[in-house]
């Protein structure tokens, strides 16, 4: 389960406080797929930081499985969040000079995996997304959406039972976000709970429900 509590997040921009979270409360129970919506600046992305372990909270707690994340120590918090959470992100954040088979890797190598092994996974994982031919292809040699496939692969890789999705499909032309979302689909029919920021309402009608971010605050679900 993930969970907040009185949760608040403040930022100083221009010489003015900006509040980026709210007082906010709320759980996410195990095997739930939640988009995420609001306008611009309404603190999505903070939000999913926060559940993510990656920004600490003015007030507030913040729970993943009933540990208080926060109150962990960062290696702790690490270990967790490796254990626990796998990340989308809008820019992938592939590293440019490795493979796809290289990218996908590196959670498994971070985990102590045999190279055997790691290639081996990694290699089924993109192949389970349609990239069996791409393995030993570079990002600048691979279209934006088959980057966005390689970085879902790696976020797979240590199998989480959390993705949280930060505008995933925010890149990429219309029939790509299209596949891109029934992925997610499919991974959360095997178990996985969703987090998932979107701009994209029709992105977030594909969640089993949705929370709306206004000015810091959840005003709806």
């Amino acid at each position: 389960m993930l969970k907040m509590h009185s949760v608040t997040k403040s930022y100083n921009h221009r010489g003015k406080r900006v509040l980026a979270l709210d007082d906010v409360t709320m759980e996410i129970t195990p095997g739930d797929f939640v988009s995420i919506v609001g306008p611009s600046g309404s603190g999505k992305s903070t939000f999913l930081l926060m559940l993510g372990g990656m920004l600490r909270p003015a007030e507030g707690k913040v729970f993943v499985d009933g540990e208080s994340l926060y109150d962990l120590n960062p290696e702790k918090r690490a270990a967790l969040r490796k254990e626990k959470i796998g990340f989308v992100f809008q820019t992938f954040n592939l590293i440019p000079y490795l493979t796809a088979l290289e990218n996908v890797q590196i959670p498994l190598l971070l985990a102590g995996i045999d190279g055997d092994e790691q290639r081996a996974k990694a290699a089924s994982l993109l192949e389970r997304l349609g990239l069996g031919d791409r393995l030993d292809h570079k990002p600048s040699e691979l279209s934006v959406g088959q980057q966005q496939r390689v970085a879902l692969a790696r976020m797979l890789a240590n199998d989480p039972a959390v993705v949280l999705a930060d505008e995933p499909t925010g890149n990429l032309d219309p029939d790509t976000g299209l596949a891109i979302l029934t992925f997610f689909e499919e991974i959360h029919r095997e178990g996985r709970t969703i987090v998932m920021v979107t701009h994209d309402h029709g992105a977030a009608s594909r969640a089993a429900r949705t929370l709306k971010l206004f000015e810091g605050k959840i005003v709806d679900g």
